[in-house]
């Protein structure tokens, strides 16, 4: 069945209250129909933030509104639409949320996903307890390898004051994304190849962070607002098993990180096992460890650069 069959067997976000407009409780209720219907994971919630976002207020004060007299906002059933054919709710909105950030995000962009959220606490653990160690006035580093939003990079810099931080884009699309969403946070942002970024920062950096491409050639999203909407290039690492990218981001962490420094990467709960092999293969890595997201799957592993700052 398709988008459209869905949308017209549920029932009509139009329906009229007495005073001749969809109330709003109603149209939101009919939208979470539409939305779960078409198979949205979501609905209720999706609905409330579509609602939300037209009315320009948070979900506590919709919250409110629904209980009031309040009618449907103009258009709101044109953004269900959208939603039930899978378009993702934070291109729709123009906002994703990731830890303490508002992002900007749309079309050529990855939309960051909470288990990244896990992956940035690794790194600000690391680099709060180097805070502590060297003083306030104790210099710190850290790189973002493929930026993408900007994300990792503004979640650092914001969270660990003083820390300067540096990242990297290559996608053409995905660049002005992370440049809008960096503009004002002190991040060095640069337009280019994470293998071959930032040279003149090679040994000196105290932690390096990267959530690279790793999906496998022959696999194919699941999720139809992965598979239609985000951009392939930020989706396949290169290779059948996916790690062309990964390793090239190991790489580069084990050029630019100081003796002792810190690297965490994400990538596929399936791939941990082999992550950790590779790593410990190439020589160029001890204290290997494998860290599970909030859900318990094995979404990152996190390495050191022998020896000592000193």
């Amino acid at each position: 069945m398709t988008d459209g069959a869905h949308r017209d067997s549920a029932p009509s976000a139009r329906a009229a209250s007495p005073s001749g407009a969809a109330s709003l409780s109603d149209a939101v209720k009919r939208a979470t129909a539409v939305l779960a219907a078409a198979g949205v994971p979501s609905p209720s919630v999706d609905a409330q933030l579509l609602a939300a976002h037209l009315l320009g207020v948070g979900r506590g004060e919709l919250a409110a509104m629904l209980f009031g007299t309040a009618v449907a906002p103009e258009g709101y059933e044109a953004l269900v639409a959208r939603r039930a054919a899978r378009e993702p709710l934070q291109h729709i909105t123009g906002t994703a949320y990731f830890r303490h950030l508002e992002l900007a995000v749309g079309k050529g962009v990855f939309v960051p996903r909470p288990e990244t959220e896990s992956v940035v606490q690794l790194a600000i653990d690391v680099l709060t307890r180097l805070r502590q160690e060297r003083g306030v006035d104790g210099a710190l580093s850290a790189v973002d390898l493929g930026t993408g939003s900007g994300a990792i990079a503004a979640s650092l810099a914001g969270e660990v004051p003083g820390c300067r931080v540096y990242a990297v884009e290559l996608s053409d699309e995905a660049y002005p994304w992370a440049a809008r969403n960096l503009a004002g946070t002190g991040v060095t942002l640069v337009h280019g190849d994470l293998r071959e970024a930032f040279t003149e920062l090679d040994g000196t950096v105290d932690v390096v962070v990267s959530n690279p491409p790793y999906i496998p050639a022959g696999a194919v999203p699941r999720d139809p607002e992965v598979q239609l909407h985000d951009p392939h290039m930020a989706l396949y690492g290169g290779g059948a098993d996916g790690m062309e990218m990964p390793m090239a981001a190991s790489s580069a962490a084990a050029r630019l990180l100081r003796p002792g420094g810190y690297f965490v990467m994400e990538h596929a709960e399936v791939q941990a096992a082999q992550m950790a092999e590779l790593l410990k293969g190439s020589g160029a890595w001890e204290d290997i460890a494998t860290h599970p997201d909030l859900t318990g799957r094995d979404r990152a592993t996190s390495a050191r650069r022998p020896g000592s700052a000193g």
